[in-house]
């Protein structure tokens, strides 16, 4: 029998697919709480039973969805460590976990882009937050791979590591908008030659 903390889970789960498609296509000021719960296919109570406001919704999934971004980095990672795989080879296999990532949740990853740039939101620490959550998975890796000896000591590690997330988002987003006759291994492909030029010497 479904509990009740799954069935509130799947609820949720509808309520976050119904807006970030909404404020996708509308913005967040253009999509009302009344649009959120038909699109979802649940009655308007069910949305403040779960959520006290919209601004909380949206907030919460922005949590969400850095979450499931975070995990998959990781998930990742630890993978290629345990098959005894490189530094290198770990920041390759979170490149493609970021693009099927983007992929999958192609609404979602426009949103959270778009809100990056904007400073006057409700829920902006909370965005930070969230964003350094995931940019903190990359900085690990870069960190173990210089401390190794498998990476450069001149590596700007925060910054490297932004550079990459950034990169992956900013070159999904052209390829879905853009190049969508490009397949999922052309885009990583490029991007892992780009990984393997920038951030894959090694010490003199």
């Amino acid at each position: 029998m479904e509990s009740s903390s799954t069935r509130r889970q799947a609820t949720r789960a509808k309520l976050y697919e119904a807006a970030v498609t909404l404020i996708a296509e509308k913005g967040f000021s253009a999509t009302t709480v009344d649009e959120i719960a038909e699109r979802a296919g649940v009655a308007k109570g069910t949305v403040y039973y779960n959520f006290a406001s919209k601004a909380e919704l949206f907030e919460e999934l922005l949590r969400h969805g850095v979450g499931l971004l975070t995990a998959s980095l990781k998930e990742a990672a630890e993978r290629t460590a345990a098959e005894g795989g490189s530094k290198v080879d770990a920041l390759d296999r979170m490149i493609r976990a970021g693009l099927v990532f983007i992929d999958t949740y192609p609404a979602f990853t426009q949103l959270y882009v778009a809100e990056l740039w904007r400073t006057n939101r409700a829920w902006q620490s909370t965005l930070m937050v969230v964003r350094q959550q995931a940019v903190a998975v990359v900085e690990d890796v870069l960190r173990e791979g210089v401390e190794g000896g498998e990476l450069s000591p001149e590596i700007d590690i925060p910054l490297t590591a932004a550079a990459l997330v950034g990169m992956v988002l900013v070159a999904a987003l052209d390829w879905q908008a853009f190049q969508p006759e490009r397949t999922i291994d052309d885009v990583h492909s490029a991007l892992s030659r780009l990984l393997q030029g920038r951030v894959g010497g090694t010490r003199a």
